[in-house]
């Protein structure tokens, strides 16, 4: 037991670029919370309409779906490592606007700012996710599974971090000093970054002379579309494009009607929802161990469906349980046992997609499936922002629950109980 706790730190210790690539992300992540925490509620306070807590949502979700068709092929052009710098640097001058909103009449300088930040971190993402399987061996599938999970280890304390800290800074400083403090977070990010060895450059692909006389746009064009035929040759991919595709709508309701569930439903203030969204990740971290530990003895399969399952019966709990009893405690409790299945979903989903697709085509093929997710959170939000106001928050909200039982099903019936046949030889 005891050699299995101490897997992740020697992986981390055998793979210094692991360690530096996990610690940049734990950095700029907790910053995103900061902001993220102190603006749904502060928009939400001024307004209490739910729609105007979707049009945040919306706003940074919007430019991911336009640039996401081009996002992911650019990164399979452009060297992976720089492409993260470049990108935190970008993150960072993009906040600076923000500095100066220290009153309700500047709010409108938010949308403008959340529309780049989100424009940039449609090329980030792809990037990160391409160069994890690089600082380590990505034929292991053991060293896939511990690395992912120590990876959603940032992600969980990035989350406690940020969440806890954001409503005392928003309290403290307002918008600019909480944008002050995430500046530094992808300034300190981009610098570790730029201390990892290991290449992030792209082998170049091969150019035709057709190639070449070819409008760009075209060209673009048909490696995207190359790409995504690749992708969803999979089985194993089009069953997760299938599973973030449900979950992100329960998502896009979640994340718009939380700052209202937690001020209206359950009377709390900007502490309690910091509070509450923040101390999830106290049962990630948990989660997050147990998986970095133990996660390569089980299939990545059916850790993805079990944890999704588990997730979606806490997260029932967690929208349903203010109809007999209204206090925030309950939901501080649920959300940190929702963080244990959360971190076993998040490592299994993370290595089923790196194992099953390539390199050279790895940042399109997450970039599509990072245009499911927010294609379909942009269309959960806008339910949210319309039935919040008619049916209530509490019975809405549920969604997204039944949407992580019923994609953990699908998950545990397509890959557990029938996997993908191995491809025959040639």
């Amino acid at each position: 037991m005891t050699s299995s706790l101490a897997q992740p730190w020697r992986l981390l210790r055998r793979r210094p670029d692991l360690a530096r690539l996990v610690t940049a992300g734990l950095v700029s992540l907790t910053g995103d919370w900061l902001l993220g925490v102190g603006l749904s509620y502060a928009v939400y306070d001024l307004t209490g309409s739910t729609m105007a807590s979707a049009g945040v949502l919306l706003t940074a979700l919007l430019p991911q779906v336009l640039v996401g068709l081009v996002a992911g092929v650019l990164v399979d052009r452009w060297d992976r490592r720089r492409t993260m710098i470049g990108a935190n640097l970008l993150l960072a001058a993009g906040l600076l606007p923000l500095l100066l909103v220290d009153d309700a009449g500047l709010i409108w300088v938010v949308y403008p700012v959340l529309v780049l930040e989100a424009v940039v971190e449609t090329f980030f993402a792809p990037a990160e996710q391409s160069m994890l399987p690089r600082v380590v061996d990505e034929t292991e599938s053991a060293e896939l599974v511990t690395a992912n999970a120590l990876n959603g280890q940032a992600h969980n304390l990035s989350r406690l971090l940020g969440g806890a800290a954001g409503g005392v800074l928003a309290a403290l400083g307002g918008i600019p000093l909480v944008a002050f403090a995430d500046i530094a977070t992808f300034l300190l990010a981009a610098l570790l970054v730029s201390r990892i060895r290991t290449s992030g450059a792209v082998a170049p692909r091969e150019q035709s002379a057709e190639d070449a006389v070819r409008g760009r746009f075209a060209e673009l064009r048909d490696e995207w579309v190359e790409g995504a035929r690749i992708t969803l040759g999979s089985r194993t991919v089009r069953v997760l494009a299938t599973f973030w595709l449900i979950t992100s709508f329960g998502e896009g309701i979640w994340g718009t009607l939380f700052a209202p569930y937690v001020r209206s439903v359950l009377h709390g203030g900007p502490e309690a929802l910091g509070l509450i969204s923040g101390i999830q990740a106290v049962g990630g971290v948990v989660g997050g161990l147990f998986a970095a530990a133990y996660g390569a003895r089980w299939r990545p399969e059916r850790m993805l469906a079990v944890g999704a399952m588990l997730f979606g019966v806490v997260d029932l709990a967690i929208a349903l349980y203010p109809l007999g009893y209204v206090h925030a405690w309950p939901a501080a409790v649920l959300m940190v046992v929702v963080g244990l299945p959360g971190a076993v979903l998040s490592a299994g989903l993370m290595t089923l997609f790196q194992l099953n697709t390539d390199d050279r085509e790895r940042g399109r093929a997450f970039a599509l499936l990072l245009l499911v997710r927010s294609t379909f959170q942009v269309l959960g939000s806008l339910t949210a922002g319309v039935l919040g106001g008619i049916l209530g928050i509490v019975p809405v909200m549920a969604w997204q629950g039944c949407g992580y039982v019923i994609a953990g099903s699908i998950v545990l019936v397509l890959l557990v109980r029938a996997p993908e046949p191995a491809p025959a030889s040639s």
